[in-house]
């Protein structure tokens, strides 16, 4: 149990006190953020400074095991599912709030778990499937994507843009692309182990 993974475990405690700032409203939450037209509740604020918090210690902790040469396999585990751990309750938990529609929450979270079970079919062929460029940009997108509906698309609100409609859509065609990529690269994978 190495720091790396530490950080790994800690973004996945993170997840379930995002979850309850974000979708239990209690009367003791102090009155929502005012600004002109926009608002913003204090327990979505919460959710949204967690959500970010958690979603930087995924580069920390790659970065930390790649330098000081502590990639384990506990790691290799832990750590894509914490990923996905998160991006997945966040977007059942803003499609719940009815800021995400299902289909793109379903989209994301199906993608996310394809390419997992690509990369265990890689495994048992003792292959590694990288990161590619796209699934990088995928990954920005959605944290760029859900941060704006956490927020309330502040502060693009302000001046009419729905910047986070737009993002969530961006998120939701990348993703896609990113998928398929990473099956069109390893398609010689499936093959392998249909053979």
């Amino acid at each position: 149990m190495n720091l790396p993974n530490r950080i790994t475990l800690a973004r996945i405690c993170l997840i379930p006190i995002m979850m309850f700032f974000l979708l239990v409203n209690f009367k003791f939450y102090p009155e929502p953020i005012h600004w002109g037209s926009f608002q913003l509740s204090v327990n979505h604020l919460i959710a949204a400074v967690i959500f970010l918090l958690a979603a930087s210690t995924d580069g920390i902790d790659g970065y930390i095991a790649r330098k000081y040469n502590m990639v384990t396999n506990l790691g290799k585990l832990l750590d894509p599912l914490a990923d996905k751990l998160l991006v997945s309750a966040v977007l059942i938990s803003l499609v719940e709030l009815g800021r995400c529609d299902s289909w793109i929450a379903i989209v994301i979270i199906s993608r996310e778990f394809a390419v997992t079970g690509l990369r265990q079919v890689a495994l048992l062929e003792g292959k590694v499937v990288a990161a590619s460029k796209w699934g990088k940009i995928k990954t920005v997108t959605q944290i760029v994507a859900i941060s704006l509906l956490l927020l309330n698309n502040f502060p693009f609100q302000f001046v009419s843009i729905p910047l986070d409609d737009i993002a969530i859509w961006a998120a939701a065609i990348i993703t896609i692309y990113s998928g398929v990529d990473y099956f069109v690269k390893n398609k010689e994978l499936l093959e392998l182990h249909n053979a």
